[in-house]
């Protein structure tokens, strides 16, 4: 998988764990695709702050899925329920 798509699933799980400046700063740059300068100058710091401070959010994301693993035992379950019927498929991934 692919750095960012992988950053975004685990932000879409842990993203509860994070302080509301990290969500801005996480959703500015990954959602919202503004550069590393346009948060600087919204937040008032320097650029190379706010690429550290991505940098730390992706290694606090990192952290969680190491200790948690919730992404890792999403994924085995996504596989597990491909092999059930469609409507208790479809019930199980609602849930997911």
């Amino acid at each position: 998988m692919k750095e960012r798509e992988y950053i975004l699933a685990l932000y879409e799980i842990y993203n509860c764990l994070l302080t509301q400046r990290e969500k801005s700063y996480f959703e500015n740059y990954y959602y919202e695709d503004y550069s590393l300068q346009e948060i600087a100058d919204n937040f008032e710091v320097s650029k190379s702050y706010v690429g550290k401070y991505l940098n730390n959010i992706s290694k606090k994301l990192n952290n969680y899925e190491n200790k948690l693993n919730l992404y890792v035992k999403n994924e085995k379950i996504k596989e597990i329920v491909k092999s059930l019927d469609e409507k208790t498929r479809n019930e199980i991934l609602q849930l997911l």
